[in-house]
């Protein structure tokens, strides 16, 4: 009998010792596979940053090179040359202008699209804040004038408007600046925002661009 329930005892003590040594295992396993997660997350995170890192530099690149680089049919004013003084009326020798003497109310130009044609003495105001302002007549195609919206809608210090009697179908103006693009996905259209966004040529970049005169 005695033996028995020693025998007992050491079936007991044996299944016991038993599932103590698979728990360990299991317990290992588990450890060997959270590092093993633990490390791939963390390659992938370091690599996405290290991509992220990578794109970001070559964007930024880009934009300096762009900034350097002549825009091809380009035409250009002397920035200082240009009028400033605030006057009521004023008229411009060119279309639209570039820069001159205007309204004392430069026109919101904080991702602004105006449907209707906006007055020149007030957009001028703004390409002196240093906005790029989009244009474009009944030549332009309805998905260039769309894409143009998005861009414009997306960038501070731009805005964008109907101008009937304009020579090219699409122009970009700042202040000295201006040129006549093929497309909304003419490459000249990000160079040109990327220079003279707030540009050096600017005589106020950066001055207000809301609380001024909206579409009437």
């Amino acid at each position: 009998m005695a033996a028995n329930r020693n025998a007992s005892t050491a079936d007991r003590r044996a299944r016991i010792e038993e599932m103590r040594r698979a728990e360990k295992s299991r317990e290992r396993r588990n450890r060997i596979i959270t590092i093993t997660l633990s490390t791939v997350v963390v390659a992938g995170l370091v690599g996405f940053g290290g991509y992220v890192l990578t794109k970001e530099n070559e964007e930024k690149q880009q934009q300096e090179v762009a900034a350097k680089s002549p825009i091809k049919d380009e035409k250009s004013w002397d920035a200082k040359k240009l009028g400033r003084n605030h006057v009521p009326p004023a008229s411009y020798p060119m279309k639209p202008p570039v820069g001159g003497d205007h309204h004392q109310v430069w026109m919101n130009c904080d991702r602004d699209v105006y449907k209707k044609p906006v007055l020149d003495v007030h957009a001028v105001h703004s390409l002196e804040h240093g906005a790029v302002w989009v244009t474009y007549n009944d030549k332009a195609p309805a998905a260039d004038v769309k894409k143009l919206e998005e861009k414009v809608g997306k960038t501070s210090y731009s805005f964008m408007s109907p101008v009937k009697d304009q020579a090219g179908a699409i122009m970009l103006t700042a202040w000295g600046k201006q040129v006549t693009v093929d497309g909304a996905d003419d490459p000249r259209v990000n160079q040109f925002f990327t220079k003279y966004v707030k540009g050096p040529q600017t005589p106020e970049p950066g001055a207000p661009c809301t609380n001024g005169m909206g579409e009437q």
